[in-house]
């Protein structure tokens, strides 16, 4: 006789695919949480043009300007004096004309190449905004623009060509004038200020 073979009962197979039908939907269960809570934490630290606008307007003016005011508002925030060196290198990243102000075109080209949208996060860039002087390129550019800076000041004893010369000079003379040339062809400026310097250094 021939052998029957036995059937499955249809209460195992239905558990069967229950429970394979439960292992697809908890494993895409799982891969939908990961995902969506993968978009929340880079939704955190996405950089905002909105909240960067929402942040300038904390302190500009009704010119849309960050002035006098606005800025020792913003330095107290970010927790830095008005003449710390961080202002200055930051200006420069804003591309800052005007000393002391802020415009609003300069703010959101200047913090979205930073990313840069809050208090927090300009804060975690000072280390960064430090290390521009410590690069000799940077630190060149940097120099260079603070001479369009310090010639907005009512105090002006240097041109162009005296302030790029005196980063040369420090650059290249020791401090003690060892290799300093007298026939070299510095400007008068320092040629008075070794002067003084060695008499100084003498007395």
């Amino acid at each position: 006789m021939p052998v029957k073979k036995k059937r499955k009962s249809s209460g195992s197979a239905a558990a069967t695919a229950a429970d394979d039908t439960g292992v697809k939907k908890c494993k895409l269960g799982s891969y939908c949480r990961s995902q969506a809570s993968g978009k929340v934490m880079s939704g955190e630290e996405h950089f905002s043009s909105k909240k960067c606008l929402a942040w300038f307007y904390e302190y500009a003016g009704p010119d849309e300007v960050v002035g006098p005011e606005g800025m020792e508002k913003f330095c107290e925030d970010i927790g830095v004096e008005p003449e710390n060196i961080i202002m200055l290198v930051l200006a420069w990243k804003l591309e800052a004309e005007s000393m002391g102000f802020f415009t609003k075109e300069e703010w959101l080209k200047g913090m979205t190449s930073l990313q840069c949208d809050c208090t927090e996060k300009l804060q975690s860039k000072f280390d960064f905004l430090r290390s521009q002087l410590n690069d000799i390129s940077s630190f060149k550019n940097i120099y260079r623009y603070a001479f369009d800076f310090a010639r907005q000041s009512k105090y002006r004893v240097m041109n162009k060509d005296q302030w790029y010369n005196v980063l040369e000079f420090s650059r290249t003379v020791h401090a003690d004038l060892s290799n300093y040339d007298e026939d070299g062809a510095w400007p008068v400026l320092l040629d008075e200020f070794v002067e003084w310097l060695k008499v100084r250094q003498a007395s």
